[in-house]
C-alpha cells in the first residue's frame, strides 16, 4: 500500500508525513520515503520539491540520498527536473550525494548524459563533499570529454 501512496500527488506528501508522525507511524513514513525514491525521475523530483517547499529539509535530504541508488541517467533526469522547477539547492544536494557514493568516472558519465546544464550544480555538489572530490570530478570530466570544463 505504501508504494501506491508514494505515487500520490507530491503536494500531499508533507501532509501525510505529519499525519503518520502524529499517529506514531514514523517508521511507515521512512518506508514511504524509500518507495518515493524509486519513483520515475519526474515524480521523485516532485516529491523532493514538495518536501523542501513544506520545510521538511531532513526528509527531503533523506529522499535525495536514497535516490542516488538509481542509474546515473535517472539521477541526471531527476536533477534536471529539480533544476527546471527552480529547486537548484535540491538538485545540487542530489548531485553531491551522487558524488559522495559513486566514482568520479560515474559522475562524469552522469554529466555527459545531462549535457552541460548540470555542470555548475555537479561541481558545486562535489565541492561540498571536498576539494579533492571536485578536483577528481573535473579530471574525470576532462577524460570523458565533457565540454565546458
Amino acid at each position: 500500500m505504501l508504494c501506491e501512496v508514494a505515487a500520490w500527488p507530491a503536494p500531499r506528501l508533507p501532509v501525510l508525513a505529519l499525519a503518520l508522525h502524529r499517529a506514531g507511524l514514523a517508521a511507515d513514513w521512512t518506508t514511504l520515503l524509500w518507495e518515493a525514491s524509486s519513483l520515475p525521475p519526474a515524480g521523485f523530483a516532485a516529491a523532493a520539491g514538495a518536501l523542501a517547499a513544506a520545510g521538511r529539509e531532513t526528509d527531503c535530504g533523506l529522499l535525495l540520498r536514497q535516490g542516488v541508488a538509481r542509474p546515473a541517467a535517472e539521477v541526471a533526469d531527476a536533477a534536471l527536473a529539480l533544476d527546471g522547477a527552480g529547486r537548484q539547492d535540491q538538485a545540487r544536494d542530489l548531485l553531491g550525494a551522487f558524488v559522495r557514493v559513486h566514482t568520479p568516472q560515474e559522475a562524469a558519465e552522469l554529466a555527459r548524459a545531462a549535457g552541460t546544464r548540470l555542470l555548475p550544480l555537479l561541481r558545486a555538489g562535489a565541492r561540498e563533499v571536498s576539494g579533492e572530490a571536485e578536483w577528481d570530478l573535473v579530471h574525470a570530466l576532462r577524460v570523458v570529454g565533457v565540454p565546458g570544463v
